[in-house]
């Protein structure tokens, strides 16, 4: 070992890709790095070790995931190391190594919990040929005991992972490939680590799954999320004031999650509920539930108990085979419910997947058509959607600070319980300041837009330059 290496605590640079739920494993792999006395660095430039979780869900994903690496790779100086760890290592680990010879290990899905081994091993020089055994999944039919390593601070909002793994035989994924079938974490462990994100500062808790309305499946207890929201929420204190879920599947979304849903002040009346389609026809080639009166029941369902509630969902339009008549479908779909939050992607053909494999792909210039009129059709939704807000008061998590574009006026940006972080929209407060992110406030709601809410904040305040000081 080189004197350098021992004159200071191995040093690494983290780089999150993908969705919240390779967030949530960045978090643990950090705290376990902290524990063993690792420390964090701004830059690159600064580290021992270079740790890149990779995304490999659509194959722009994995172009991102590459490129990140490669870009890392060819700035390595001597000594240093990168690792490629999550969703790509685990689904591509030879074509990792194959793309990025500049990679010194492998980290899969269901190993993180070993990054500190895997660290300490390379730093004490054995060569990557070694690691590619850290991108195995596992035994599938283990029961998933993932630490509780968590960040000792949280500003306001903090994803909480409740299972790994699917069991959906959706035609387009890969996640059941690389991922395994559901592996649920157990209900105790998942209310502990609640109460830590909590103690942390959490002010929000977004449930995230690869299918959240799966969890206990796989003990068989069905329908087990109900009865874990029900702990979460009389487990943690007054300090929580949001629980949010997302990626529910349909025909999960069952009457006793709702009634949780509604009876739960701490749950906030939001469902993010991917269905990937609007036509039987189309859903039935995916492999998805393609009962659309299933559907159009939940929906009735969940406005009932909660009649403030926004719905968001994603499609994919261009599947293999899709139709124009089918695509009508969707539209006619889309304006029937009315949807507060849409996300689309045009269909990208995963190797593997039995969709790849469909005939009747649909043209590149067909499936961007389509995108774009899906979204000129939800687009006045939202709108309406947005402007029937006008003249509420909302709670409102701060988020940060930006500037007017023009004027450089401050805004202060923060989210409602009707936005997700990341993927939903903000509300934006203009001509204000000074409120640290976490903080909760209420707005009062004066302008609205296709995606963000504008509105000023409802406080005892005093100014000085326009800047707000919470009493």
């Amino acid at each position: 070992m080189t004197r350098k290496r021992e004159d200071h605590p191995t040093r690494y640079h983290l780089i999150t890709l993908g969705c919240p739920k390779n967030q949530v494993d960045s978090e643990g792999m950090e705290m376990l790095l902290q524990q063993a006395a690792m420390t964090s660095t701004e830059t690159p430039e600064e580290a021992d070790v270079l740790i890149v979780n990779t995304c490999g869900f659509l194959g722009a994903a994995k172009e991102e995931s590459i490129g990140v690496l490669q870009e890392l790779a060819q700035g390595k100086r001597s000594g240093q190391l990168l690792i490629a760890a999550g969703c790509m290592a685990q689904r591509d680990g030879e074509q990792v190594l194959a793309q990025v010879p500049g990679v010194d290990g492998l980290l899969g899905t269901r190993r993180w919990m070993e990054i500190v081994e895997l660290v300490r091993t390379l730093r004490g020089g054995q060569g990557k040929r070694q690691f590619q055994r850290y991108s195995l999944l596992g035994d599938p039919e283990e029961p998933f005991q993932a630490p509780v390593p968590r960040p000792q601070v949280v500003s306001g909002s903090a994803y909480l992972k409740i299972s790994d793994g699917c069991n959906a035989p959706c035609a387009f994924c890969t996640i059941p490939s690389f991922k395994g079938k559901l592996r649920s974490r157990p209900l105790e462990a998942v209310v502990d680590e609640a109460v830590a994100l909590v103690d942390a500062g959490a002010k929000e808790l977004v449930i995230v799954a690869q299918d959240t309305t799966d969890y206990g499946r796989d003990w068989g207890q069905p329908d087990s999320l109900p009865r874990l929201l029900n702990a979460i929420c009389q487990r943690t204190d007054d300090r929580l004031r949001w629980v949010r879920l997302m990626y529910a599947y349909p025909g999960h979304v069952s009457d006793a999650l709702i009634q949780v849903m509604a009876e739960q002040p701490k749950i906030v009346p939001y469902l993010d509920m991917p269905l990937q389609h609007g036509d039987p026809r189309t859903l039935r080639r995916m492999r998805r539930p393609s009962n659309l009166d299933m559907v159009h029941d939940h929906i009735r369902k969940l406005r009932a108990a909660m009649p403030d509630i926004t719905l968001r969902t994603t499609f994919i339009v261009g599947y293999p085979g899709e139709t124009e008549a089918e695509f009508q479908g969707l539209l006619d779909f889309v304006q029937a419910i009315q949807f507060d939050k849409v996300g689309a992607f045009p269909f990208s053909p995963e190797p593997g997947t039995p969709a790849a494999a469909l005939p009747d792909q649909v043209p590149e210039e067909v499936k961007a058509e389509r995108y774009a009129r899906l979204m000129e059709i939800q687009q006045p939704i939202s709108l309406a959607r947005n402007q029937a807000q006008v003249g509420r008061v909302l709670d409102v998590l701060v988020e940060g600070e930006g500037a007017i574009q023009g004027s450089g006026e401050p805004l202060l940006l923060g989210r409602s319980y009707r936005d997700a972080p990341e993927v939903d929209g903000l509300v934006l407060i203009p001509g204000f300041a000074g409120i640290p992110v976490g903080e909760m406030i209420q707005v009062h709601v004066t302008g609205a837009m296709e995606y963000d809410l504008v509105g000023e904040p409802l406080l005892e305040r005093t100014f000085s330059s326009r800047t707000l000081e919470l009493k």
